[in-house]
């Protein structure tokens, strides 16, 4: 069930017109779940709900696809939400056909990634993780500090925020430290006007 009631209604009035599907929007109810095959819910509640370790059913066999519908389109927040151990990844914008189709693989044991994300998610997946450090020093960039205040703020000198920099600019592929900026940003490691976002 989704958090927000319109997504829920028009997600279930979409379903209901699948001949060999049986669409409730009643998961609270304990036997709902324990029947479902797939479980359609928000970005939190997905995730919450992937990470529940396997409870004791009243039907044998493998636990429902957890389906998330979602506005977060950033790569890491797709990465998290997967790693979790959601099964598939919708964005709100998708068409209704593309809503039935990621259900029915879901509902047959199958993964389902938004066509619009895979592209995104292919491409970190190549890409090389900043490191803890890193991070720290994208943070103060993001902030607006030179380097000196960088060096400060983080209790090392100013050639290893140099030698961070020019890593961060690396891994990002970036030209000047602000695109790296804004590339961090666009990625989600960052959020618009500095600081770390949880998947940083």
């Amino acid at each position: 069930m989704h958090a927000d009631p319109i997504m829920t209604v028009g997600m279930h009035a979409v379903l209901s017109g699948n001949p060999g599907l049986r669409v409730s929007t009643q998961l609270g109810q304990p036997e709902a779940q324990s029947v479902a095959r797939v479980l359609i819910t928000d970005y939190d509640a997905g995730i919450a709900l992937a990470r529940q370790p396997a409870g004791k059913s009243a039907v044998a066999g493998p636990p429902p696809g957890v389906l998330v519908v979602t506005q977060f389109d950033k790569e890491w927040e797709v990465r998290l939400a997967m790693d979790a151990g959601v099964s598939g990844y919708l964005l709100q914008s998708c068409a209704p056909d593309e809503l039935s189709h990621a259900v029915g693989l879901l509902a047959r044991g199958q993964r389902y990634l938004s066509e619009s994300m895979t592209r995104s998610v292919a491409d970190s997946l190549t890409r090389e993780a900043l490191t803890g450090r890193e991070t720290d020093v994208l943070e103060l960039l993001a902030q607006g500090c030179c380097n000196k205040s960088i060096a400060r703020k983080l209790g090392i000198g100013v050639g290893t925020v140099k030698t961070h920099v020019k890593g961060v600019m690396s891994k990002l592929d970036a030209t000047a430290r602000t695109h790296a900026v804004v590339v961090a940003t666009q990625r989600g490691l960052i959020r618009p006007g500095g600081g770390a976002s949880a998947g940083a």
